[in-house]
């Protein structure tokens, strides 16, 4: 007899949101269950740990109104699947993928496991070009590379939703914009901020080629752990079967983490740091390493997961671990913020390891590496000479040092800070660079090669201090 035959009638708890069943055979881990309530109300679940005969099940729609003598359970024998086809672009769905929007049901072509699997490291290729966000300070500074995992983390209170809904509306791989898509995962926002995301979208075009998953606070925790899963198995389908480049953006990776705590807890799992269990570190890496690109396949999965800092601490567990997995950070700085700069993204400790894969001629321009080298050593001595006039005066710098914290304020003021609907492209962020560059005689110029000054002056992008 297959197991998806066998109901079981052997609860022998009810805690929180899981269930324990007893004298279970034949169960596996993340396995689908369907649950029969007591009012006849039929449930569905999934095992988080099996073994010894018995199985602990967490149920999405919560535990409520169950009791262990009177709640029957079915094992499907089947992991979640997601209905996958190109038909999902321009889809509003849930966390595990179901309809939100007035669409009909979703057409599959085929079902696949939301788990999916790792990327075999042979068969990886090395990320190469770049994708245009439309924003200078990631742009210009720190380039996203396609199969990049590049995060952006942020604090409360700051605009990094706004910042990531600029990015899925402006977002493309010029000349290949046919080929590019986005697949957008929220976990744990509010009913306000879901319909902030739909409306932006809907209203700019951007929905046309983006698939939304959103899970909301008070959806269950277990939805939030689905939801970037199922987003994932969308973006490889685009990717490997429709032969698309493709951007996932996961917000907020803080309310995935918060949620497996929460469930980890339920399990009276030993806590790791600050409660965390002490598999999160592989847990987040089974999410990140789902981005790359595969040898002979022509679609690619970049990342950009966002999560906000509890009290702006890098090295809070969330943070720490995905630095050690991701390829640089996007800042989002909160003394920027305070300066009425928007986006407020601090170049100082942002990076992107991968950046000089994505740059250069045939890539963005042949001055790129030069123009963002040189900008940052400006913007860097202009900052420290701010905290030097805090202490002796604006009245006691050089002229040389007048020029660096005028080009701090500028740099700033023109450079990083763009409107929420300004699209720029490479060629435009490096021309405001040159611009701002102009304030300093050639001289100052040390981290570009001559001949690049020459051809910025021939141009007129260049006009010598």
């Amino acid at each position: 007899m297959s197991n998806d035959s066998i109901v079981y009638r052997s609860v022998s708890d009810v805690s929180g949101p899981l269930l324990i069943v007893d004298n279970t055979h034949n169960v596996s881990y993340n396995e689908v269950v369907k649950v029969r309530a007591p009012n006849g109300e039929l449930l569905t679940g999934t095992v988080l740990e099996t073994g010894r005969g018995r199985a602990i099940i967490q149920v999405f729609e919560g535990t409520s109104g169950l009791d262990a003598d009177l709640t029957a359970v079915r094992f499907t024998g089947e992991t979640m699947h997601l209905p996958v086809s190109t038909e999902i672009l321009g889809r509003v769905l849930d966390g595990a993928g179901n309809p939100l929007d007035k669409g009909p049901p979703l057409t599959a072509e085929d079902h696949w496991d939301i788990y999916g699997s790792p990327i075999n490291p042979y068969a990886r290729q090395y990320p190469r070009q770049p994708i245009q966000t439309g924003l200078s300070s990631i742009d210009g500074l720190n380039t996203l590379v396609r199969g990049q995992k590049l995060p952006i983390f942020s604090g409360s209170g700051l605009p990094h939703n706004r910042i990531a809904a600029q990015i899925v509306r402006q977002a493309k791989i010029p000349g290949e914009e046919g080929d590019f898509a986005i697949v957008f995962g929220a976990m744990g926002i509010t009913a306000t901020e879901a319909q902030y995301f739909m409306d932006s979208f809907e209203e700019t075009g951007a929905l046309e080629h983006t698939t939304l998953f959103l899970n909301l606070a008070n959806d269950p925790a277990i939805e939030r752990i689905i939801t970037p899963r199922a987003a994932l198995t969308a973006a490889e389908y685009l990717a490997y079967e429709s032969d698309l480049h493709v951007l996932v953006i996961l917000t907020d990776m803080t309310n995935y983490a918060e949620a497996l705590r929460e469930i980890s807890a339920a399990r009276s799992e030993i806590p790791g740091r600050r409660g965390y269990p002490g598999y999160l570190y592989t847990d987040l890496s089974l999410i990140y390493e789902r981005a790359g690109r595969i040898k002979g396949r022509k679609g690619t999965i970049t990342q950009m997961p966002i999560l906000s800092m509890p009290q702006d601490d890098m090295t809070h567990p969330i943070p720490d671990l995905t630095g050690y997995i991701t390829e640089g950070q996007i800042i989002v700085g909160r003394s920027v913020h305070r300066r009425g700069i928007y986006p407020p993204i601090d170049p100082g400790p942002s990076l992107s390891r991968l950046m000089k894969e994505g740059i250069g001629e045939g890539m963005t321009r042949f001055d790129h590496k030069e123009v963002q080298a040189q900008l940052y050593y400006g913007y860097s001595e202009g900052r420290d000479l701010r905290d030097l006039v805090a202490v002796v005066g604006a009245e006691a710098l050089t002229e040389r040092d007048q020029k660096y914290l005028k080009f701090a304020d500028r740099f700033e003021a023109e450079f990083i800070n763009q409107g929420e609907f300004e699209d720029r492209s490479f060629e435009q962020t490096l021309d405001i660079g040159w611009d701002l560059l102009s304030d300093f005689p050639e001289r100052e110029l040390k981290r570009c090669d001559p001949e690049t000054i020459a051809w910025a002056k021939s141009q007129k992008l260049y006009k010598s201090a």
